[in-house]
């Protein structure tokens, strides 16, 4: 699966791999020694995540149910908690620097495909 941001026309990743089941939500990216560019991790249903165990920092984009940003966490550190967002129905966990590399901001609207 591919995530675009259609707002300004860039490519948030290449791989993205959809975490949908109770034990791959809760596993995340934990046990992994970093992402590459390209790679992301799309959690459904979702509100808030925790870094909690993990090794790298991370961007954080969530989204609502018509795949719009409502929340953008730039290079989230390993062992820090977000605050829940109520209007966010899924998050994408994207390498540190992807937000600021496609100029992702809150309102801009995601394409997963």
């Amino acid at each position: 699966m591919k995530a675009v941001n259609n707002t300004t026309h860039k490519e948030l990743a290449c791989s993205l791999t959809i975490a949908d089941r109770l034990l791959s939500r809760m596993k995340g990216l934990l046990g992994r020694e970093s992402m590459s560019c390209g790679e992301g991790l799309w959690i459904k249903p979702c509100m808030s995540i925790h870094t909690f165990g993990m090794r790298f920092p991370i961007d954080v984009i969530f989204l609502n149910r018509q795949h719009a940003v409502v929340a953008v966490k730039k290079e989230l550190p390993p062992n820090r908690l977000t605050a829940i967002y109520s209007a966010a129905t899924s998050v994408l966990e994207l390498p540190a620097g992807t937000i600021e590399r496609t100029a992702t901001k809150p309102g801009d609207r995601i394409a997963l495909e």
